[in-house]
């Protein structure tokens, strides 16, 4: 056929859905009876209660007791500084992965990791990965590159305007630093990359940030530098925009994936073969020979890296601890590699997008305080830490499935867990 399958079964279900009068009236435009919101972005006891006497019959009084319960209700005014429209909070499962013993350059010790999530299996097989390499002496982490990007673009008549304008940023840069740089006390500017295509030029700023992800933080500051470009530079511009796009602010880039956004940061750890067999249940062979497979997968489906699940550690982690859940888009990027060393196992990750912070965002938030305390990471001088600590239960769990698929125990292990408790 010349038309695919997948088309004509879509076409077959809409038309089994269609009614000729029903459905164009169903689709057309009606604004009758909307009535909107009225936004809050302070939060108290009132608010709270305004908001569900709107929601109601829909939602039920059992419904707001689950989600506007006494504790939530009480701090509101905590949590309106991280949300609009408060109504409540939403209870969230909380497993702990440990001892994760880490030799980092930031982290060292033996760390308790609390992970969120509504996912059965997920915590044990982290928690099995962490037991391995627990075994094996420890994870050796350290974080090789930071910086957070934002990338400004403006818009000329032409490529020498364009040309002329780069002329003056980078004659001008020592200004332009001072601008973003007197918006933050722990944010520095560390360089600043022009990109030229045509009539369009993005600069690539990067920041340190300190203990904190910095998103917020490199935005405002690269507001002030970039209205410092406006009110000072004499190349007429048509517009420009505070973020072109560019950066892969919350999106899976090449960009990311070579240059890095956030902190960089490398785990690894040699497994005994001793300890893949009785802890894994599989050889060293048998993990090897599938990550062969699992590479070739990787390559031809076009993932930007290689590697087998970030994202299940990354958004648990990052639930439980306070970080930007959405940043997991960028973080979940890089690079699983397992090599042969004589008769053992070398494990390795390299994330370069990884965005936590220890201060800052949510991480003042009841839970996530209480989570950050659980790791003994919470408040300044820890970010770095934290960091490798993501970057290790990625290891973990990269280890533990692998050796689960490797081993054919992987459905098994999810159908015990989840399926069948």
């Amino acid at each position: 056929m010349i038309i695919p399958f997948h088309v004509r079964e879509m076409l077959r279900r809409i038309k089994a859905r269609y009614d000729v009068e029903r459905t164009p009236q169903q689709m057309a435009p009606n604004d009758e009876g909307f009535s909107p919101l009225r936004p809050s972005r302070a939060a108290d006891k009132k608010t709270v209660a305004r908001f569900w006497d709107h929601l109601k019959p829909t939602a039920s009084d059992a419904d707001q007791a689950q989600i506007a319960d006494s504790a939530a209700v009480d701090a509101s005014e905590t949590y309106s500084a991280n949300i609009e429209n408060y109504i409540g909070t939403v209870k969230v499962p909380v497993g702990i992965v440990g001892p994760l013993r880490l030799n980092g350059m930031n982290a060292n010790g033996d760390f308790y990791v609390p992970l969120a999530t509504t996912e059965a299996a997920l915590v044990a097989s982290y928690a099995r990965g962490a037991y391995a390499a627990g075994r094996s002496g420890g994870v050796s982490t350290a974080v090789l590159y930071e910086g957070v990007l934002r990338t400004p673009a403006f818009v000329f008549e032409g490529l020498l305007q364009a040309g002329q304008f780069v002329d003056w940023v980078v004659s001008n840069i020592d200004d332009l630093r001072a601008a973003a740089e007197a918006t933050t006390r722990h944010g520095k500017l560390v360089s600043v990359e022009p990109f030229i295509d045509t009539n369009i030029v993005f600069l690539i700023c990067r920041y340190t940030t300190g203990d904190a992800a910095g998103q917020n933080m490199v935005t405002i500051a690269t507001d002030a530098l970039c209205r410092s470009i406006v009110d000072r530079c004499p190349i007429p511009m048509e517009n420009w925009y505070i973020e072109g796009n560019f950066s892969g602010d919350k999106k899976a880039s090449a960009l990311g994936l070579v240059t890095g956004r956030g902190r960089k940061v490398s785990a690894s750890v040699t497994l005994p073969a001793e300890v893949v067999e009785k802890t894994l249940g599989t050889t060293v062979d048998a993990m090897l020979a599938y990550g062969r497979v699992a590479n070739l997968g990787a390559h031809l489906s076009g993932q930007l890296g290689a590697q087998a699940h970030y994202a299940n550690g990354l958004a648990a982690f990052y639930i439980a601890t306070g970080q930007d859940a959405a940043c997991v888009a960028e973080s979940a990027m890089g690079v699983t590699r397992m090599e042969p060393r004589g008769d053992d196992l070398f494990c390795s990750v390299t994330l370069p997008n990884i965005l936590v912070g220890s201060v800052g965002g949510g991480t003042g938030l009841p839970s996530q305080t209480a989570a950050l305390n659980i790791l003994g990471l919470k408040g300044t001088g820890n970010g770095t830490a934290l960091a490798e600590v993501a970057a290790a239960i990625c290891l973990c769990g990269e280890i533990s499935i692998v050796a689960a698929i490797a081993a054919g125990h992987f459905t098994r292990a999810h159908e015990s867990l989840a399926r069948q408790r």
